[in-house]
């Protein structure tokens, strides 16, 4: 019988190899969570993508990434430039993924990192860390 820990065996290989700290891999019920800090918004972005390839359009639904990037890591503000509402920042890169927090219109937000030509990783001023639509970003 294959685990979650074995179905996923690549990621937390990529996110041990990649220099993630504090690096928590646990099951529970059927849902494997991982927990830790990554080096840069890259890093996080590659785990993404693995986890992308294991579970296409990340529909299984047991797996849980909680993973942080270092606040050392390289970053770049840039201001949200929606029409008028708020931007969302989503757990992961795609509509399908959760929204966990919001920005502001015209606030700032730090850049992590670019996942692909639609979305970004970035921290919002609250300190919440998650992926939006890179159209409502704006160098400043």
């Amino acid at each position: 019988m294959t685990t979650l820990q074995d179905k996923y065996a690549e990621l937390i290989t990529a996110a041990n190899n990649g220099g993630a700290t504090n690096l928590q891999v646990r099951a529970q019920g059927n849902v494997l969570y991982i927990d830790g800090v990554v080096p840069t918004g890259e890093a996080k972005d590659q785990l993404w993508s693995i986890y992308d390839k294991i579970d296409p359009d990340f529909r299984g639904g047991d797996l849980v990434l909680n993973l942080d990037v270092s606040p050392a890591a390289p970053s770049t503000k840039l201001k949200v430039t929606t029409e008028s509402s708020n931007l969302n920042i989503r757990k992961g890169p795609g509509t399908d993924q959760p929204i966990i927090g919001k920005a502001a219109h015209n606030s700032e937000v730090t850049l992590l990192s670019k996942y692909n030509g639609e979305w970004a990783l970035v921290r919002s001023a609250d300190n919440e860390e998650g992926y939006c639509s890179l159209k409502y970003l704006t160098p400043i």
